[in-house]
């Protein structure tokens, strides 16, 4: 009976789509299961059963009880249906994480069987100064070790935190870090949005490289023609989200994200950059603030181009100009299969690397000695963007730095006014204060109101407040 009513509702559901297509919703939703638990499996190394349990089920509501999926260890593949229909299968590529199975190319399968997992790959000595040894860092402090344990703390009513890790930096040593059972130190966890961050960081090194300019027109051939209006639209405005592109929105995640490009861009299309760029204009470039994965599907494809055109040059400009540096030591950048990376929502890195993306920030692009982000580029990418006063958002990170709604509420539970912070779906934070000198990393898939921004906020105040 309860399957019979959750079919009933879904036709529903579906039937009331009038010209969206009930195949692409399906399609997507698949999609997403499949790459979801192929990735957690895979890279993560998490326990499918688990995976999807604590990721996925909560995001699917009522049609989880539809849902089937399957491992395939000996494949590297997971596979992923909704009531036997739209059935989506993908694979894992070793150090290019995981693709749609019928989209991979000749070349995937060929570079995935060179290219080694993160760990495998030696490392030059990092600029960065080791923030820990390989031990977890247990607190010391009695008030900090109290701030720690509310973070994995459960709610006795609602939705669970499922806290995977937290690491607090403080003076650019760890002093603090703890993660739940199954993931430690070298655990690669699922950034989400947070990778946004990350794509920022690869588009500074581009722009000190004088391969980009944030200011010049975006370089996507489809626009060139002449006429096209979409020719106007800078780099920096699809950093800022404020293209004018009509791209849907990644802000809230709900069952009905299936019908909306900025799901589709992610987990039913082959290449994402090129379906990006077929989007129309909805608004003058500039003029509107709009959170869309598809605005950082185009912004991933213009790194891939001014790093070489493909996977390959992607990988080697972001190990030797960040990872490297960094010491950030097993980061998996997933890629679509026109090589472009996933730099919108899929970057995978252990909680401690996350980290030291965030010391890059809070040290002002600078490394060792080192200029690895153009002078002025945190600055510039931590202000905020005008129309984005409901979260305050500024170029791949979100602010404090201005006044908006987001900011009041973050600043209203206790984090900073200076800060700023890497922010992902479902509770990923990288939160960085440079009043306090600190970083905060919280991870773990979370599906409160808030996406745990509260709790994060509460975080941060209570390191502080311990000294």
């Amino acid at each position: 009976m309860r399957t019979k009513l959750l079919m009933t509702g879904a036709a529903i559901l579906l039937a009331g789509c009038g010209s969206l297509s009930p195949a692409r919703f399906v399609a997507t939703g698949t999609g997403l299961v499949s790459h979801q638990l192929c990735s957690e499996v895979f890279i993560g190394g998490r326990d499918p059963e688990t995976a999807y349990s604590q990721a996925l089920a909560p995001l699917l509501g009522p049609m989880s009880g539809l849902t089937r999926w399957r491992i395939d260890r000996r494949a590297g593949t997971a596979e992923a249906s909704l009531a036997g229909a739209g059935r989506q299968r993908a694979v894992y590529r070793g150090g290019l994480g995981c693709v749609r199975a019928d989209d991979g190319p000749a070349w995937a399968g060929a570079m995935a069987a060179r290219t080694p997992r993160p760990e495998a790959l030696p490392m030059t000595p990092p600029l960065l100064a080791a923030i820990a040894g390989a031990e977890v860092v247990e607190p010391q402090n009695p008030a900090l070790q109290a701030a720690v344990d509310r973070a994995f703390a459960e709610p006795a009513r609602g939705p669970r935190h499922n806290t995977q890790a937290v690491v607090v930096v403080r003076h650019g040593r760890i002093i603090a870090e703890r993660y739940a059972h199954g993931i430690g130190p070298e655990t690669p966890l699922t950034g989400w949005s947070m990778s946004k961050s990350l794509t920022n960081a690869m588009v500074g090194v581009l722009v000190r490289q004088g391969r980009l300019s944030v200011t010049a027109p975006a370089a996507i051939s489809e626009w060139a023609g002449k006429g096209d209006p979409r020719g106007a639209i800078t780099l920096e405005q699809l950093l800022r989200m404020e293209s004018g592109l009509d791209g849907g929105q990644s802000l809230r995640a709900s069952l009905g994200n299936g019908f909306d490009p900025a799901a589709q861009v992610l987990f039913d299309e082959p290449d994402m950059g090129a379906y990006a760029a077929r989007r129309r204009l909805k608004a003058p470039p500039g003029s509107v603030f709009a959170y869309t994965d598809i605005s950082y599907a185009l912004v991933s494809r213009i790194v891939r181009d001014a790093s070489g055109g493909d996977a390959a040059g992607v990988m080697a400009m972001a190990r030797r100009e960040l990872f490297e540096p960094l010491g950030m030591s097993r980061v998996t950048l997933e890629f679509d299969a026109a090589g472009t990376p996933l730099g919108g929502s899929h970057f995978w890195a252990p909680a401690r690397d996350w980290a030291r993306l965030g010391l890059l920030y809070l040290n002002d692009g600078m490394v060792g000695g080192r200029r690895i982000l153009p002078e002025g580029w945190v600055e510039w990418s931590t202000r905020q963007t005008p129309g984005s006063g409901q979260v305050g958002y500024g170029a791949g990170f979100w602010t404090n730095r201005g006044a908006s709604e987001g900011a009041s509420r973050r600043i209203g539970w206790g984090m900073p006014a200076d800060a700023y912070l890497a922010k992902g779906s479902f509770g990923q934070h990288v939160v960085i204060v440079p009043s306090a000198d600190l970083v905060v990393v919280r991870m773990g898939p979370s599906f409160d109101r808030w996406n745990e921004i509260d709790e994060v906020s509460r975080l941060v105040k209570d390191v502080i407040a311990a000294g």
